[in-house]
């Protein structure tokens, strides 16, 4: 019997991180964790103000987004993102400047 060739598998593609991060998908139970990461890299790329994308449905991933962002420390404020940017189903979160945790 001949021996299979195994193949490398190549490098994953890198994920490019931006602005706007879609929670479908996720499950409710590891929004606070996907949050907590989405937020050090935006930090990490100096951005301001954050899309976050939890669609409109029965509201229990934005009940989830909204419960994190309300004790998370680096946001200034958030509010639904206008009728453009997805409305009621996207909340815009403004992080604080970076000056205020050196």
């Amino acid at each position: 019997m001949p021996m299979q060739e195994f193949q490398e598998d190549p490098f994953p593609e890198p994920i490019r991180v931006t602005d706007v991060l879609d929670l479908h998908g996720f499950f409710p139970e590891q929004i606070p964790e996907v949050l907590n990461e989405f937020i050090r890299n935006a930090r990490d790329l100096d951005l301001k103000i954050l899309r976050i994308i939890h669609g409109k449905g029965k509201s229990r991933l934005k009940f989830e987004v909204i419960r994190f962002l309300k004790t998370c420390p680096e946001v200034l404020r958030f509010y639904d993102a206008p009728p453009e940017s997805g409305g009621w189903g996207s909340t815009l979160a403004e992080l604080r400047p970076s000056t205020d945790f050196t």
